[in-house]
């Protein structure tokens, strides 16, 4: 099966900047998916629309039989073609975001499947029929749990250290991390990290070193972060955005906080005083969130979108 994958391509890294993108495409190539890669390049409808020539040779020359375009501009552009189906991936800031969301809106139009990470993100979008809610799935082999101390050594955090691993880089204010600043600010010897220019290895070995994870965010979809940081079975307090309610819902020593600093303060207290790791990676597995599974559910839609096709073509 071969899956053109459309995304936007605005930084040095290319695909490798979208994680949760990346990780789900490798998992499609381990179950037989044959899979290329064209970047939008460019900004707001109008660059994101003049890439249309180019995107139109790629398909041309790669010759695919499903385009899979993540976020709601990338649809929009793929479905500039009606011959190839189109499968669209909503990310929640293509959602969240009231100007983007007119033009995801006719993306959902046009796609022949849709597929959102978040039930909030339904409930915004309201889409009418061909959905599904399919969160990002995990690297469950990359993130697992670790020795903590052997962990801390590589980055030279003492043991009795109480460690705080902030969900993103301090300079995306989406994120919020005044609020988590704040928060840290409020508790005696404690060290918030900042996560930032750190491999995928080193992430999963920086929730291991940690106390705790804290996400302080304004809006997210399915963040990644929550459910790495529930594979490795470190303690989470977040605010209720996403679907992070609901995938924690279940989780030991996690805590959903509201955004005043004093109440994320006693969250984090909380959960490093209780000392404890959680089952975080138990109930990630019962949620069917590992990229194997996932990549199967997504599969699935494929063939049947393949068979829609190839019987519409004989009728």
């Amino acid at each position: 099966m071969k899956i053109l994958i459309v995304f936007s391509d605005n930084s040095a890294n290319g695909i490798e900047k979208y994680t949760f993108i990346k990780d789900q495409v490798d998992a499609l190539v381990r179950a037989g998916c044959t899979i290329d890669f064209f970047g939008v390049q460019g900004k707001g409808i109008l660059g994101y629309l003049k890439n249309w020539k180019a995107l139109s040779n790629k398909i041309s020359e790669f010759n695919p039989q499903i385009i899979h375009a993540h976020y709601g501009l990338c649809g929009l552009l793929a479905n500039i073609q009606r011959k190839i189906p189109v499968v669209t991936t909503y990310h929640g800031s293509d959602i969240n975001n009231k100007k983007v969301l007119k033009f995801s809106k006719i993306a959902i139009f046009l796609s022949k499947f849709n597929i959102f990470v978040s039930q909030k993100s339904i409930d915004i979008a309201k889409p009418k029929k061909n959905f599904a809610l399919i969160p990002c799935g995990v690297d469950t082999e990359l993130f697992k749990p670790m020795n903590k101390t052997e962990c801390r050594a590589k980055f030279g955090f003492k043991d009795d250290e109480k460690l705080i691993l902030f969900s993103s880089s301090f300079n995306n204010q989406v994120k919020n991390p005044t609020l988590a600043k704040e928060a840290a600010a409020l508790l005696p010897n404690v060290r918030l990290i900042e996560l930032k220019g750190h491999s995928r290895l080193q992430v999963s070995e920086l929730m291991n070193a940690c106390d705790v994870v804290l996400m302080t965010s304004l809006t997210e979809g399915s963040p990644q972060f929550i459910k790495e940081a529930m594979a490795v079975n470190c303690p989470i307090v977040s605010t209720d955005v996403g679907d992070v309610k609901q995938v924690v819902e279940n989780v030991n020593n996690c805590c959903i906080t509201t955004y005043d600093s004093n109440d994320v303060a006693e969250k984090i207290k909380k959960c490093i005083d209780n000392n404890n790791r959680t089952n975080g990676r138990e109930i990630l597995m019962q949620q069917n969130l590992d990229n194997k599974t996932v990549a199967e559910k997504i599969i699935e839609i494929y063939k049947k979108l393949l068979v829609f096709n190839s019987s519409k073509s004989r009728a």
